[in-house]
C-alpha cells in the first residue's frame, strides 16, 4: 500500500487516459477508457485520485462498492412521482438528469444503458461505459444485465452480473441512479413490493 502514496495524484478534469483511479479520499475505484477525463468521485464527490496498480486489489472489503441506494422514504416518493409520468400500464426506468426527472418506457425486449450514441437510455459522463447495460424484458421477467461495463452495475446496493427486477429496485450505472417502475393495470405502481432484504428475512425466519 505504500506505493500508492509515491505514485502520480490526479484532480478531477484531468485527462489521464485510460485505467484505473482511486479517490484518495474514500478509496473508490473508479475505471476510465483512453479519451475520458477524471471525473469527480461518484461515491464522496472528491476531486483527487491516484492511478491505482495492482496494489488496488488490497483495498479493504467495501471500499468498491457502489453509491448507497436511497432510504425507503425517497424511493418511494420518487416512484410516486414518476408514475405520475408514466403512460399507463407497464414498465418503466426513473431517473433524473439535468434536474428533470424522466421516465421511459421498456417497450422493447432490450434497452441499452450507456455512453454511446446508440444507447436507448445515455449518459454522456466517463463513469458510464459506451455500453454499460442492458434492461431484457421476457416472459419470465425483467432483468439488467451488465454489458461489460468498466465501474459495474449494482442493484440496491450489490454489484451484480445480473439481477432480476423487481417494482421500486434501484439500478446505478456510474454516478447515475435508475429506478425500475412497474405500473399496475389500475394505475397504481407497484412500490409496495420493494421491501428492505431485512423485513424479508424476518419473515422467513419465523
Amino acid at each position: 500500500m505504500e506505493a500508492l502514496d509515491h505514485m502520480e495524484s490526479l484532480t478531477a478534469g484531468t485527462a489521464a487516459g485510460a485505467g484505473a483511479f482511486h479517490c484518495e479520499r474514500c478509496g473508490y475505484v473508479l475505471s476510465l477508457e483512453a479519451s475520458d477525463s477524471v471525473p469527480r468521485c461518484p461515491s464522496c464527490g472528491g476531486e483527487s485520485f491516484h492511478r491505482a496498480s495492482l496494489f488496488a486489489a488490497g483495498l479493504p472489503p467495501g471500499r468498491r462498492s457502489g453509491p448507497g441506494p436511497l432510504d425507503d422514504d425517497e424511493r418511494r416518493g420518487l416512484l410516486e412521482l414518476a408514475g405520475g409520468l408514466a403512460g399507463g400500464p407497464g414498465c418503466y426506468l426513473a431517473y433524473h438528469e439535468t434536474g428533470e426527472l424522466r421516465v421511459v418506457a421498456l417497450a422493447r425486449e432490450w434497452t441499452r444503458i450507456g455512453r454511446s450514441l446508440a444507447a436507448d437510455v445515455r449518459f454522456d459522463d466517463p463513469t458510464v461505459s459506451r455500453r454499460h447495460a442492458l434492461i431484457v424484458r421476457q416472459p419470465d421477467g425483467v432483468r439488467v444485465l451488465d454489458d461489460r461495463s468498466l465501474n459495474g452495475v449494482f442493484v440496491n446496493g450489490e454489484r451484480v452480473e445480473w439481477r432480476t427486477l423487481r417494482g421500486g429496485d434501484e439500478i446505478v450505472v456510474g454516478r447515475h441512479r435508475l429506478h425500475f417502475l412497474e405500473i399496475e393495470p389500475t394505475g397504481v405502481p407497484a412500490a409496495e413490493s420493494w421491501r428492505p432484504a431485512s423485513a424479508v428475512e424476518v419473515e422467513a425466519d419465523a
